[in-house]
């Protein structure tokens, strides 16, 4: 692979868990404060609407496009052990599949249960504030994943010029 095709995916998967951290970094750091600010059951139908409108095709492919690239950028990385870029590519790469994993297995999971939750059932509003807590700890965590594989992609691209 030539080091311009590797600043170029580099570049790529960085730009992407940007975008990616970037809307983790937007509820962390005020849409689920807001929701929460909202009457119970009204910050739980919200949620809802959020949830199912969140996996449209352009964000599933930032999302899911950049976990390939990130993928891909592991491996290169492991190949290239030894070059300046190469710890930057596994651990920006590795960051940011981390915060896909914690999508998948963790935030998924607790947005499908909540959509199942009645609005206007008498557990709604214990169930929302039980969600929002354990969901917004969960995102801290994608979010700082994200914008740290986006700045290790960065550094990888850099190192990648010479």
């Amino acid at each position: 692979m030539t080091n311009t095709v590797l600043r170029t995916l580099a570049t790529v998967g960085a730009v992407g868990a940007g975008v990616t951290g970037g809307v983790y970094f937007t509820f962390s750091s005020f849409v689920m404060t807001a929701l929460r600010k909202l009457p119970g059951r009204d910050g739980l139908t919200a949620m809802q609407a959020i949830n199912r409108a969140a996996p449209t095709p352009p964000f599933m492919t930032v999302l899911f496009g950049t976990a390939a690239v990130a993928t891909g950028l592991v491996v290169v990385g492991a190949r290239r052990w030894g070059q300046p870029e190469a710890w930057a590519l596994v651990s920006g790469g590795a960051l940011y599949l981390l915060s896909t994993a914690v999508t998948v297995a963790y935030h998924v999971p607790r947005n499908e249960a909540l959509d199942r939750v009645d609005p206007s059932g008498s557990d709604a509003v214990a169930r929302w504030t039980g969600y929002a807590a354990e969901w917004t700890n969960g995102n801290h965590l994608r979010t700082v994943s994200a914008i740290a594989g986006a700045a290790l992609l960065t550094v990888a691209a850099l190192e990648a010029r010479h």
